[in-house]
């Protein structure tokens, strides 16, 4: 008999959304998220969606308790500084984000979606 493995896959993070048009222009104007799909329970309910960039997949939700506002989560991306230069040309008025060299060997982009919700894209350095 052979034994059975756990195999665990890349988490699935929700991220609370209040706005559905702010929401949209930045996780798909702005930082190029495509929509996957939408869900509502009914006409006037809460939205739920999922949005995703090649194999980077966030939900967001206007549901209170699916989670809380102001979470913060880590991307890792490679070629920091090509979503660094796709970012700061598009002159989005509410971010303007930096890249930063961090003492664990990363580099990051740090932005802050409209409702508090920080997302790091970090690449790591070689030494």
């Amino acid at each position: 008999m052979t034994k059975s493995k756990l195999i665990m896959k890349s988490p699935t993070p929700i991220l609370r959304i209040f706005n559905e048009e702010k929401a949209k222009e930045f996780y798909l104007s702005f930082l190029e998220f495509n929509l996957d799909w939408e869900h509502r329970f009914g006409d006037g309910m809460p939205l739920y969606m999922q949005i995703s960039y090649e194999n980077c997949i966030i939900h967001l939700s206007e549901h209170h308790g699916d989670c809380s506002p102001g979470a913060a989560i880590r991307i890792e991306v490679e070629n920091l500084t090509l979503l660094h230069s796709s970012l700061t040309s598009k002159n989005y008025r509410y971010s303007h984000p930096g890249i930063e060299t961090m003492p664990w060997n990363t580099q990051e982009v740090t932005v802050e979606d409209p409702f508090a919700n920080r997302i790091v894209f970090f690449e790591n350095i070689q030494k």
